[in-house]
C-alpha cells in the first residue's frame, strides 16, 4: 500500500495549496477561487481513475463508476472540501482523498461492480462562507429547498446563486437526489480529538454522531457617542451580548454537552461608538437529543430575558440535526475487515457534526476516523498520518467491494 500512501500525500499536499491564507492554514470558502482550484483538481483525478464526473445545482461533485446492474442505487463515499477560516489540510479533504483512492484501486484491479460506486466531494459543510453548515449534503437529501438556497447570502450580501455563477457553476441544475438512487454512504474523517492518538490505535469505527444545533442571535440597542453618553443612559448591544455569552457555559447541561460562540459581529464597529447591534452564533452539541432540546430552551429563555429597556433580542435556529446512530451491519463489516487486515481499531463516538449525519435518515451510513495529532483540528497545526489514511482506504476498499457486490 506504499503507492496508495504516496498518492494520499500528494493529494493532500496539492489541495493544501488552494488556500486564500498561504502560510496561515487552509482557508477555502465555498464558490471561491480556491474552491474552483480544488474542484478542478478533484474532477481531474476522478476522470483519471475512470469515473464519470458531474456537478449538481449546489456545486457538489460526483464521480461515478457504473455497475452492471441497470438503474441500481450507488454506494457513495467521500466528504467535503471546504474549510473553516485558517483551518487545516485534513478536515474534509482526507475523506475525499480516501474516496478517490478507493476508486483508484477499483481502476487498478479492473473491478466492475454490480452496484455503482460514486466518489462525492461536497460543499459548505463547515458553513464558513454562508453560515449554512452541511449545506451540500442537506441539498442532496432535500432538506434545503430551492427557495431557501436562493435566499442564503454571505456576509458581503452575495447570494449563493451569484457566487456559483462567479466560478462557472450552474445553480439551475437539480439539487435534490432521489434517495432510491443511494444504497449507502461511507465517510472517512479525521477524529478532531485526542482519543485514538492517546490509545495509539490507527482507526476508529464510529458508532454515533453528536446532535447539534446552531442559533443566530441578534441584539439591537442604540448607537451613541463614546464620550458624551452617560453610562446610565446607554443601550449598549455589545455589553448585553457579553453578559449573555458569559452565562452560556452554565447552561451546558447533560453529559458531554458543549456550547460555543465562535462568531461575533459588532455594528458599527467603531472605537468611539457605542455598539448599536451585534450578531453572534451559538453552537450547541450533545449525544442525547433531550439534552440538546433542553439547552436550546434555556438559551432562548436567557436571551429573551434581556429583551426590553431599550434593547431588542432575536434568535433564529439556522440548523438542527439530532444525534445519529451509524448502520450496525456496515459497522460490523468494517470491524470484520479490520480484523482480516490486522488493523487495530476502536469503537468511537463523534463529538463533531458530519455530512454522514444528514444522510443517516435517508440511507445506510458508516464512518471511519483516523487519529489527529495532539487532537488538534480547525487550525493550521491539524495533521493526520498518511499511513493511517492508507489503512482506512484498505478497509474502505474491502467494504465497498462487499457493498457493491463485486464478484
Amino acid at each position: 500500500m506504499r503507492d496508495v500512501q504516496e498518492r494520499i500525500e500528494r493529494h493532500i499536499d496539492t489541495l493544501s495549496k488552494f488556500t486564500s491564507t498561504p502560510g496561515r492554514g487552509t482557508t477555502r470558502f465555498t464558490y471561491s477561487k480556491e474552491d474552483l482550484q480544488a474542484r478542478d483538481y478533484i474532477k481531474e483525478k476522478m476522470k483519471e481513475y475512470g469515473l464519470q464526473v458531474r456537478e449538481d445545482g449546489i456545486g457538489n461533485i460526483f464521480g461515478k463508476l457504473e455497475g452492471t446492474l441497470k438503474d441500481a442505487p450507488s454506494v457513495l463515499i467521500g466528504s467535503h472540501f471546504d474549510s473553516v477560516p485558517n483551518g487545516g489540510n485534513y478536515d474534509g479533504p482526507a475523506g475525499v482523498v480516501a474516496g478517490l483512492e478507493v476508486a483508484a484501486l477499483f481502476s487498478k484491479n479492473h473491478i466492475k461492480p454490480k452496484y455503482p460506486l460514486e466518489v462525492i466531494a461536497m460543499v459548505e459543510e463547515e458553513g464558513g462562507r454562508f453560515g449554512a453548515g452541511l449545506m451540500g449534503s442537506r441539498g442532496i437529501v432535500g432538506l434545503l429547498s430551492e427557495d431557501e438556497f436562493k435566499q442564503i447570502k454571505d456576509k458581503d450580501g452575495i447570494s449563493t446563486e451569484e457566487a456559483m455563477a462567479s466560478i462557472g457553476l450552474d445553480s439551475t441544475l437539480p439539487k435534490k437526489r432521489d434517495p432510491e438512487t443511494i444504497k449507502a454512504f461511507l465517510e472517512l474523517h479525521i477524529e478532531q480529538g485526542p482519543i485514538l492518538e492517546d490509545k495509539n490505535i490507527p482507526l476508529g469505527v464510529v458508532e454515533s454522531i453528536v446532535g447539534l444545533t446552531q442559533l443566530e442571535v441578534t441584539v439591537t440597542g442604540q448607537a451613541g457617542h463614546a464620550g458624551t453618553t452617560p453610562m446610565d443612559r446607554r443601550h449598549d448591544a455589545l455589553v448585553t451580548t457579553a453578559k449573555i455569552i458569559a452565562q452560556l457555559p452554565e447552561l451546558a447541561i447533560g453529559e458531554g454537552t458543549v456550547i460555543t460562540t465562535g462568531r461575533l459581529h459588532v455594528f458599527p464597529n467603531g472605537a468611539n461608538v457605542i455598539p448599536e447591534k451585534t450578531e453572534f452564533s451559538i453552537d450547541i452539541r450533545s449525544s442525547k437529543e433531550e439534552d440538546v432540546l433542553n439547552v436550546i430552551q434555556k438559551v432562548e429563555e436567557l436571551i429573551e430575558s434581556y429583551n426590553g429597556h431599550g434593547l431588542q433580542t432575536a434568535v433564529e435556529q439556522s440548523l438542527y440535526v439530532p444525534p445519529k446512530a451509524m448502520n450496525q451491519e456496515i459497522m460490523s463489516l468494517m470491524k470484520e475487515k479490520c480484523d482480516e487486515l490486522k488493523i487495530e481499531y476502536s469503537p468511537i463516538h463523534s463529538g463533531a457534526g458530519h455530512d454522514a449525519m444528514v444522510f443517516a435518515d435517508f440511507t445506510d451510513v458508516a464512518m471511519l476516523f483516523v487519529p489527529s495529532k495532539s487532537g488538534l483540528s480547525h487550525c493550521p497545526e491539524e495533521w493526520s498520518d498518511s499511513s493511517d489514511i492508507a489503512n482506512a482506504v484498505s478497509v474502505l476498499y474491502e467494504v465497498v467491494k462487499r457493498l457493491t457486490e463485486v464478484e
